[in-house]
């Protein structure tokens, strides 16, 4: 047995079950070993970053790693935008990266690099010096690398950069996995001091992330809320919230720091759990990056890498909330919109017609208008774009029906963001997964059109105003869809979207909607 295939044994004992690649030449001795482990499926994609921007929407929805196979320091760097958006949603993922044997490496061979460098940027384990016989090993410390939770926005993804001999030389074969870590939980002298806050005042926010957002933490969270009248917020890009009727009812950051200012006004004390404290998006002359009110007081129950759910549930005891009456979303009928296209009436048609546990992937901020409408609708799964790259949104859909292939998967996508990882709807069609993408057809990056009159901007110029539109020439998505396989139609009144969104619904594999707006 070789290296490779005691790799890929091994991280198939460890549980994961899926590999998405994009190889070339170093990557070969791996393919071989995909071909003999049928235990791992192996998903092809025609550019790198649809690889690592699905395994990102893989493990947000399976709960587990997904591998990636890329070629080299030009195939990892490809990849590197939906990386760092799956390193700020704290996503565990695999990334094996092939590299030349060191002896080839002084040769300085085209496609030589530093791969290790490419790698810190997102990586919170990276191991580039493995051997045939480390290489199995190696394999079992990268995975149980994705599921330590690090501090801050370490992320969880694991790198493992394996050079051509350690895959192709002779293996002591696979080794069996490694325990499996465990958040720490925070002390009780900790949860007395925040439970003695939340009683002290009614002007009190919880900002929850990451594993404040699974389902025993909001239960818990809303229970405190119950009895202490405090409110839930989530930050403006969560990675998953689980939403819909029924669900516990969660704020939403919003956008813009003016905008995140008035949302916490009159708010005394700021408790993070799982979160970090608010920093606006970008900077901005003449306003601070914490927008956070002068008289309001940040406190923290628990860090992104300990339980948040223990963290809650002991202060459910401290506070005897074990009984408190938890507020949630109520079903509430939503009218079909009519007559023109624009953010708002897509929004009402998704709303709408969204179909039970259906999971909604998103890459713009006309997609994120749809949210609290569909809080209100249908119980649904909710993807952010969490590290602001776009062009995840598709790649993200595509991850997310291969972890759930009896969902619904709704990925709604900015045309600018859409044209950076378009080539996931060949693999959609490949794999006949069940994505409808919806594509805001507005033909001009428009966040940028907001930031350029924030700047108080009253008379755009001709320069200025063409590095905004991407309608010259118009890109024409229905025939761009056509051509990787996947069936299209152009919506232009709401009426037309709601009944093709219902259609998607309705037949097996993916299908794209250019909503003309």
């Amino acid at each position: 047995m070789n290296g490779a295939r005691a790799l890929i044994e091994t991280l198939a004992n460890c549980g994961v079950e899926l590999c998405i690649t994009n190889p070339g030449t170093s990557e070969m001795h791996l393919v071989q070993a995909l071909d003999q482990v049928p235990r791992m499926r192996s998903v092809l994609t025609l550019f790198e970053g649809v690889c690592t921007g699905a395994a990102d929407g893989y493990a947000r929805m399976a709960g587990k790693p997904a591998a990636t196979l890329l070629h080299l320091g030009p195939g990892l760097a490809n990849g590197i935008a939906n990386l760092h958006n799956a390193r700020k949603a704290g996503t565990p993922l695999i990334n094996i990266v092939g590299n030349h044997p060191q002896f080839h490496i002084g040769f300085d061979a085209p496609l030589t690099s530093d791969i290790d460098t490419l790698a810190r940027n997102f990586s919170s384990w990276i191991k580039s010096c493995s051997t045939a016989e480390t290489l199995a090993q190696d394999g079992a410390d990268a995975f149980t690398a994705t599921l330590r939770a690090m501090p801050g926005s370490q992320g969880q993804i694991a790198t493992l950069i394996m050079g051509a001999d350690a895959a192709w030389s002779e293996s002591p074969g696979p080794v069996a996995p490694n325990p499996l870590p465990r958040r720490a939980c925070i002390g009780s002298e900790h949860a007395a001091a925040i439970a003695k806050v939340m009683a002290s005042s009614t002007k009190t926010i919880l900002l929850l992330e990451h594993d404040a957002l699974t389902a025993p933490a909001l239960e818990a969270a809303g229970r405190l809320a119950g009895k202490t009248g405090c409110r839930l917020i989530t930050g403006t890009f969560p990675a998953r919230t689980d939403g819909g009727p029924g669900t516990v009812h969660l704020e939403r950051m919003p956008y813009f720091p003016e905008q995140i200012l008035l949302t916490l006004n009159g708010t005394e004390h700021l408790i993070l759990v799982g979160a970090q404290t608010p920093a606006s998006f970008f900077a901005y002359q003449g306003q601070s990056g914490r927008p956070i009110p002068e008289d309001c007081t940040v406190h923290t129950l628990a860090r992104i890498e300990e339980d948040a759910a223990d963290a809650l549930e002991q202060l459910v005891v401290l506070l005897k909330a074990e009984k408190s009456e938890i507020k949630r979303f109520a079903k509430v009928d939503t009218p079909r919109p009519q007559g023109a296209l624009n953010t708002r009436s897509i929004s009402q048609a998704v709303a709408a017609t969204l179909p039970e546990n259906a999971i909604v992937t998103t890459d713009s901020g006309g997609g994120n208008a749809a949210h609290p409408l569909c809080q209100v609708t249908a119980p649904h799964s909710w993807l952010s774009l969490t590290g602001g790259s776009i062009g995840q949104g598709g790649p993200a859909a595509t991850g997310a029906a291969l972890a759930c292939p009896d969902r619904r998967v709704l990925a709604l996508l900015g045309d600018g963001g859409a044209g950076y990882t378009i080539q996931c709807l060949w693999t959609q069609a490949r794999e006949r997964l069940n994505v409808t993408t919806v594509i805001y057809a507005n033909r001009s990056y428009n966040i940028l059109n907001v930031e350029y009159a924030r700047l108080g901007v009253t008379d755009v110029g001709a320069v200025a105003a063409s590095l905004f539109d991407i309608g010259n020439p118009e890109i024409n998505w229905v025939g761009l869809a056509n051509g990787y396989g996947v069936p299209a139609a152009v919506a232009n009144t709401a009426e037309e979207l709601c009944a093709l969104l219902e259609q998607s619904y309705h037949q097996p594999g993916p299908f794209l909607i250019q909503a003309n707006c």
